[in-house]
C-alpha cells in the first residue's frame, strides 16, 4: 500500500519539489503563496468558484486546469504543477495567450488575469477551442469577457511553446506515480483492496477524491479531517468499462472524463455534465464523490436515477449492490455502513429517451434550483415504463413515484402528461431557499415534464434555440 515513506514529490514549474511533514490538508494555494512566494496564483473565493487560483496539473492522463484553493498537497504527488509564473518561457518569452491578452486588452484590474492565462494556456496545449466552456470557471467583473475570448481565438493558431511540452516526459521519468509516503494520519492507497483494508480499520476517516466539496470543509469550516485517505492513485476506480448492455463507471472517474465518455451513448447526460460547475471542478470532481456526498441538489444522482443506475458498495471483502435511489435515506443520510465506500455505478448502455434539464440562476457554473431526469418508454403510443427523478425538490434526490404511476399504461398524450404533472404534487414538498421558492420549484418541476413531452416530439424546447 502506498503511503509510508518520505513525503510528497512533484514538479513545480519544471523544478522537482519534495515535501516532508506537510499537513495533508494544506492547500496548494496557501503553500504557493506563503511558502514559495508565488503570489501570481490569487485567492478569490477560496471555494473553487472564481478561477483566480487556476493552475495547470499534468499527470499520465494529460494536462488539466484545476483550482489550487481546494487542491490539497497530497493530491499532487507524482504530478507536475505549472502556475502562472511558469506559463512564460524560462527566458521570459511570453506565451501566445499572454501576448494575445495584451494585444486584445483582455486585462483591466488584473486580479483575475493569471487564472485566465493558465486556463487559456492549458486549453491551448490541449488544442481545446471551446473557449466559452473552458473559461466558464474564470470570473471577470471588468472586461465583459469579449476581449478575453478574442485573445483566446487569436492564439489558436500559434504553436505550443516548447517549454509547455516538457512536463509530462520529465515528470514520468523522475517521479514515478505511487512513490513517496505520507504524514501521520494520511493514507494513499494504490488499489481498492488497499482502500478496503485501511478504511475498515479507520471507519472514522475522511475519503478524499477530487476535494471539490471536502476542500470547503477546510477552507470555509476550518475542520480537522484526519485521518484522511487520498484516492487519486487508485487506477481501478477510474475505469469506464462497457459490459454488454450496461456500462460500469468507477467511483474515481472524474466528471469531465464521464462527460466525454457519455457524448456517444448518452448525449443528454453529457450535455448536463457540461453545466456541472466549471471545467476546473469537473477535472477534479468524481462521480463517486458526487453520489457519496448525498447532496439533495447534486446534479449526478437525478440523472443516474432516471437512467436506472445500480450502485456498488464495498466494505472490506464484502460487496453489495442496490438501486441508486435506495442509497439516499434522508437529508445527508445514506445507506452506507462504517468503513463502506462507493466503488462503482452501473448504467444501461442505451436510453434514447433520456433527457435531463437543469434550472439555475446562471446558465454556467451554478448550483441547480431544480434538476430533473426523465426517461419514459413508449410503445405503440402507450407508456410502458417511466423513471422521473429530481434534485432540489426534497431532502434527497428522489423519484416522482406518483407522476410515474399516473403515466404508466396511459396513452402518451399531452392530457396524460398534464395529469402526471398534477400528480407530482403528491411526490414533493419542496423548501424555499436562496435559489428558489417552494412554489417556483413545484411549478418548474411540473413544467419540465411538459417540456420533456415536447422534446421527445422533436419540438424546440431550449432557451438557447430561441431566435428573433
Amino acid at each position: 500500500m502506498t503511503g509510508h515513506g518520505s513525503g510528497i514529490a512533484f514538479l513545480l514549474n519544471g523544478t522537482p519539489v519534495e515535501l516532508s511533514g506537510a499537513s495533508p490538508t494544506q492547500t496548494l494555494l496557501d503553500w504557493l503563496r506563503e511558502e514559495r512566494g508565488l503570489c501570481g496564483t490569487k485567492e478569490g473565493c477560496n471555494e473553487g468558484d472564481c478561477g483566480a487560483c487556476t493552475v495547470m496539473v499534468t499527470d499520465a492522463s494529460g494536462s488539466h486546469a484545476l483550482n489550487a484553493c481546494i487542491l490539497f498537497l497530497p493530491q499532487l504527488h507524482g504530478k507536475a504543477v505549472r502556475t502562472v509564473e511558469g506559463i512564460a518561457g524560462p527566458d521570459g518569452a511570453l506565451h501566445p495567450v499572454q501576448e494575445a491578452m495584451v494585444t486584445h486588452h483582455g486585462s483591466q484590474c488584473g486580479f483575475c488575469t493569471p487564472g485566465f492565462v493558465v486556463s487559456m494556456a492549458t486549453a491551448h496545449l490541449n488544442g481545446d477551442r471551446a473557449h466559452d466552456d473552458v473559461l466558464a470557471g474564470n470570473l471577470c467583473r471588468c472586461t465583459g469577457y469579449a476581449p478575453i475570448i478574442r485573445a483566446a481565438e487569436a492564439a489558436e493558431a500559434a504553436p505550443v511553446p516548447d517549454w509547455m511540452k516538457t512536463d509530462a516526459g520529465f515528470l514520468l521519468a523522475e517521479i514515478p506515480r505511487g512513490s513517496g509516503g505520507s504524514a501521520p494520519g494520511l493514507c494513499r492507497p494504490a488499489t481498492t483492496d488497499d482502500l478496503a483494508d485501511w478504511y475498515i480499520a479507520h471507519p472514522e476517516a475522511t475519503l478524499i477524491a477530487g476535494a471539490t466539496d471536502v476542500g470547503l470543509w477546510v477552507t470555509k469550516q476550518l475542520r480537522d479531517l484526519s485521518p484522511v485517505a487520498f484516492l487519486g492513485g487508485i487506477e481501478d476506480l477510474k475505469r469506464i468499462a462497457p459490459q454488454g448492455d450496461t456500462i460500469r463507471i468507477g467511483a474515481g472517474v472524474t466528471v469531465e472524463a464521464l462527460r466525454q465518455a457519455m457524448a456517444g451513448p448518452h448525449p443528454a447526460l453529457a450535455e448536463m455534465l457540461r453545466r456541472f460547475a466549471s471545467l476546473q471542478v469537473r477535472n477534479a470532481a468524481t462521480i463517486g464523490g458526487n453520489i457519496a456526498n448525498g447532496s439533495p441538489i447534486g446534479d449526478g444522482p437525478p440523472a443516474l436515477i432516471a437512467l436506472g443506475a445500480t450502485l456498488h458498495l464495498r466494505r472490506g471483502e464484502v460487496r453489495r449492490s442496490l438501486p441508486l435511489e435506495a442509497f439516499f435515506l434522508d437529508y445527508r443520510k445514506q445507506d452506507r455502513q462504517p468503513g463502506e465506500f462507493v466503488e462503482a455505478v452501473t448504467i444501461p448502455a442505451q436510453a434514447p429517451a433520456l433527457r435531463i434539464y437543469k434550472l439555475s440562476k446562471r446558465f454556467d457554473q451554478d448550483i441547480s434550483a431544480v434538476c430533473g431526469g426523465f426517461n419514459v418508454t413508449v410503445q405503440d403510443g402507450r407508456v410502458t415504463g417511466a423513471r422521473i427523478a429530481f434534485g432540489g425538490m426534497a431532502g434527497i434526490p428522489k423519484r416522482a413515484a406518483a407522476a410515474e404511476a399516473a403515466l404508466a399504461g396511459q396513452a402518451w398524450t399531452e392530457d396524460t402528461v398534464r395529469a402526471a404533472m398534477a400528480a407530482m404534487d403528491a411526490d414533493f414538498t419542496p423548501l424555499s431557499d436562496m435559489r428558489a421558492s417552494a412554489d417556483y420549484r413545484r411549478r418548474t418541476a411540473q413544467a419540465m415534464l411538459l417540456r420533456y413531452f415536447h422534446d421527445l416530439a422533436g419540438r424546440p424546447v431550449s432557451v438557447l434555440e430561441v431566435g428573433a
